[in-house]
């Protein structure tokens, strides 16, 4: 009686794997994302080695939001946000050109319109930074809880949550980009922008 030797499938993930990449531009101080990476809440990707060609970059200038209907490829491959100057991106209107792999990411997300509780951007529609920019994509894909604890040790942590509670709602239940398209318009206006 022939055996074929198999290896177990792992069991499936749980939670979405957080990734970041380093662009060593801002602070070391200051950097959310070092903090993430030492506290274990994340792994760092190095800027020579690219993630898993399905996982979901966070982008700015992406078109479309991310979404719930993101989470099967989150699972399986993770979310990826690049750690970087915001002046930098507004400058440039991209990411570092030193990370040559990223222009060939297939599946960039932005983030829906958020506003950041963060010291150095507090009050800014769209400028968050490492931490809130993943605790609100665990958000959007399903994993309140963790979105909280891994803002729980910054400052301006807990206020992220009641600055953007309504929107993260209705961003977390929405059917699919169109619907996150939806509530972005349905919750900001032109002004709040300004």
């Amino acid at each position: 009686m022939g055996s074929s030797a198999s290896t177990p499938n792992p069991p499936p993930r749980t939670e979405v794997p957080l990734l970041i990449v380093l662009a060593e531009e801002d602070d070391p101080r200051k950097c959310s994302g070092r903090r993430l990476l030492r506290a274990g809440f994340a792994e760092e990707v190095p800027i020579s080695r690219a993630p898993p060609s399905s996982a979901v970059v966070l982008d700015p200038h992406a078109t479309v939001p991310l979404s719930r209907e993101d989470r099967p490829a989150a699972l399986r491959s993770g979310v990826v946000v690049v750690d970087c100057s915001w002046n930098r991106i507004g400058k440039h209107g991209r990411y570092p050109a030193e990370i040559p792999w990223l222009a060939r990411m297939p599946v960039r997300r932005r983030l829906p319109w958020l506003v950041a509780a963060n010291p150095q951007h507090h009050g800014r529609l769209a400028e968050l930074n490492t931490a809130e920019a993943l605790a609100a994509s665990l958000v959007v894909l399903g994993e309140s809880a963790r979105a909280r604890r891994l803002l729980a040790p910054f400052a301006g942590g807990a206020s992220f949550f009641d600055l953007n509670a309504a929107p993260l709602q209705s961003y977390a239940n929405a059917a699919g980009a169109a619907g996150v398209l939806a509530a972005e318009a349905g919750g900001w206006s032109a002004s709040d922008s300004a």
